[in-house]
């Protein structure tokens, strides 16, 4: 299965996702605000996904996409929003990432997960 490296300052979303992604055999790395994301994603070898939340103390999603993309970071980047406003995503999708996903996470948040990582690296 996939490496993915959670960015998400919710302790609670945090670990309910970091769960569920793991019982759907991934391997899951976290980082909690954008700065400490951006250190992770160019320092570890072997990431697949990075899911990005976007609002977050420190430095948020948007900023670390940015800088991570600057920096010459070609890897998938999905962001995961609370807004499931098309400016918000579209907002995700300018700043680097190269897909979205709405919170509340879904019943089908494995799945989707799944498909990403399928339609973005092939």
């Amino acid at each position: 299965m996939a490496k993915i490296l959670l960015v998400e300052d919710d302790e609670m979303i945090q670990r309910m996702m970091i769960l569920r992604l793991t019982l759907a055999g991934h391997e899951v790395i976290h980082a909690e605000n954008g700065q400490q994301g951006m250190e992770m994603a160019l320092a570890i070898d072997g990431i697949d996904l990075v899911l990005m939340d976007m609002h977050m103390p420190v430095m948020d999603g948007h900023e670390a996409t940015r800088k991570l993309r600057e920096l010459g970071y070609s890897g998938l980047i999905v962001a995961v929003t609370a807004s499931a406003l098309s400016a918000d995503s579209n907002k995700a999708i300018q700043s680097g990432c190269d897909d979205h996903i709405a919170k509340p996470i879904g019943p089908d948040f494995e799945a989707r997960i799944d498909k990403v990582i399928e339609l973005h690296t092939k």
